[in-house]
């Protein structure tokens, strides 16, 4: 299929692309799925709390068994005791499984959420930037122009060289390249944009 491709003065061309990246079919039920497991894998589970066989100190019995009037104990690391071990408390990462994610579920989940962004006109496609940009002034004026203010941005390695600096002070927009971005970023944010060259950078991929 073809779309449009801008350059920074505003004129189109159009450019061929991919179908099964860029039209493909929306799974909702697997860009759920994947959102689920990734979301998962971020959280982490740091909280721990130490068993009774966790606990240092003596092992020996406190007092007697039998003849104090007191009830029996064994070691002051029992729960029971102020110090001692936790009784089914959170266990950090031990008690954790890392939810996997395969690779044909990360491509398909991503192609249906580019072709959705596509279907809703929130996807652009601009020619390489040849010159360097380095002031966020410039820069903000540009994405006002094409009322791109909340978007991800996907560049190839040379453009990202070029204009990385002059966006990174500009609010609810990241910059990244074809290796550093998910699912969950393309739904985070409104709108897409590409480079020609990290549109087919993005195709060696799906290859």
């Amino acid at each position: 299929m073809k779309i449009d491709k801008l350059n920074l003065d505003g004129k189109k061309s159009s450019i061929e692309v991919l179908d099964k990246i860029f039209s493909a079919k929306i799974n909702h039920k697997l860009i759920s799925n994947v959102l689920y497991k990734t979301n998962a894998n971020y959280k982490g589970r740091h909280a721990k709390t130490k068993q009774q066989n966790e606990v240092s100190g003596p092992t020996s019995k406190i007092y007697a068994q039998k003849g104090t009037g007191n009830a029996r104990h064994a070691s002051r690391k029992a729960p029971i005791f102020v110090g001692g071990g936790v009784a089914h408390g959170p266990k950090g990462q031990l008690s954790y499984k890392k939810r996997k994610l395969n690779k044909s579920e990360k491509k398909q989940s991503i192609a249906s959420l580019i072709s959705e962004k596509i279907k809703n006109n929130r996807l652009l496609i601009f020619s390489d930037f040849s010159n360097e940009i380095k002031k966020t002034k410039e820069m903000s004026l540009i994405l006002k122009k094409f009322e791109i203010l909340n978007c991800l941005i996907i560049l190839d390695k040379s453009s990202k060289e070029k204009v990385e600096k002059s966006l990174r002070n500009i609010p609810n927009v990241k910059v990244t390249d074809i290796n550093h971005f998910s699912a969950f970023d393309i739904i985070k944010y409104k709108k897409i944009v590409f480079t020609e060259t990290s549109i087919k950078e993005l195709e060696k991929r799906f290859a």
